[in-house]
């Protein structure tokens, strides 16, 4: 069945990739973006553009009234350089002030324009990567929560996640936790501090995460739609795996130099506490619900694919 779809946050990377999926599939679909200079590229990607500004609960629930939709998806963010500079985990806080924001503003904001509307389909971003609780096995299910990361630079990104849980899972809406992104338009940004020797193996390396190339995480956002879906998702390949291999192996995808390995303490004062998190104590995701659940089929099983695929 075909829908009318409203993708908030339609041009960051994960929705130039979606896009154009949901289009494919019939669905009609109306995307946002926060610049005029983008309506264009959305019109390319078969979507109808609109400019909104989802920290402005008057735009939100206007743009979406417009639309009328019958499903509503979340992707807002705002981690572009344009938006928030080059990335920095060692200031995580201030990195992702304006994504905090819209997940958690912005969340409420267009669930309560989803109430104004009638829309009961709702399908919002999270984030699963290295962030697991920090107990137990290196590989959590949706059953275990995100890590707090209480007292680190990135607690206030976690707390906005823990909202949009909370909040569109009360609202009976799909939570969907993607892994660490891939693919066109976030590859060339991982790989350039590995290609000028900035991304060490810290420590041993044991700490795990879990990636998803963009198509994929595309594709199961699709099925969530189109499923009406309900509760959290670990959209994650299939291989959790330790910064030991995954690291290396990006770099030789790359004709890098191997990465340099530095210890935690040397690591802590230059990096910061988030970044030795990650790489030393980072928790994996299994992506076994999303399979079963919603039958979804990943292009790219594993990042030892996807990677090499990607830097062909």
């Amino acid at each position: 069945m075909t829908m009318r779809v409203f993708v908030a946050g339609g041009t960051g990377v994960l929705g130039r990739r979606l896009v154009p999926q949901l289009v494919a599939r019939g669905h009609h679909v109306t995307a946002t973006t926060t610049s005029a200079a983008k309506l264009g590229l959305l019109a390319e990607l078969g979507a109808d553009g609109v400019v909104m500004n989802g920290l402005d609960a008057v735009s939100v629930g206007e743009t979406v009234a417009r639309a009328r939709p019958e499903a509503i998806v979340h992707q807002m963010t705002a981690i572009s350089v344009a938006h928030a500079g080059k990335p920095d985990m060692k200031h995580a806080d201030r990195w992702f002030a304006g994504t905090n924001r819209l997940r958690t503003e912005g969340t409420d904001h267009l669930l309560a324009a989803a109430e104004a509307t009638g829309v009961t389909n709702f399908v919002a971003q999270s984030y699963a990567s290295w962030n697991g609780i920090r107990e137990g096995g290196r590989v959590k299910t949706e059953q275990d929560p995100l890590d707090p990361m209480t007292g680190t630079a990135a607690e206030p990104g976690m707390a906005a996640l823990a909202h949009v849980e909370d909040a569109v899972g009360k609202a009976g809406g799909a939570v969907l936790r993607y892994g660490w992104f891939y693919g066109p338009g976030a590859t060339e940004d991982l790989v350039e501090p590995v290609r000028k020797r900035q991304f060490p193996v810290v420590g041993g390396g044991a700490g795990h995460c879990s990636w998803v190339h963009l198509d994929d995480a595309a594709s199961a956002t699709v099925l969530a739609v189109e499923q009406q879906a309900r509760g959290v998702f670990d959209i994650v390949d299939d291989e959790p795996a330790p910064a030991s291999e995954w690291l290396p192996y990006l770099a030789e995808c790359a004709g890098a130099k191997r990465p340099m390995r530095v210890p935690a303490w040397l690591a802590r004062p230059l990096a910061g506490q988030v970044a030795v998190v990650m790489m030393t104590e980072g928790r994996g995701f299994s992506n076994a619900k999303a399979k079963t659940e919603l039958g979804w089929e990943l292009r790219y099983p594993s990042w030892r694919q996807g990677f090499k695929e990607e830097l062909a």
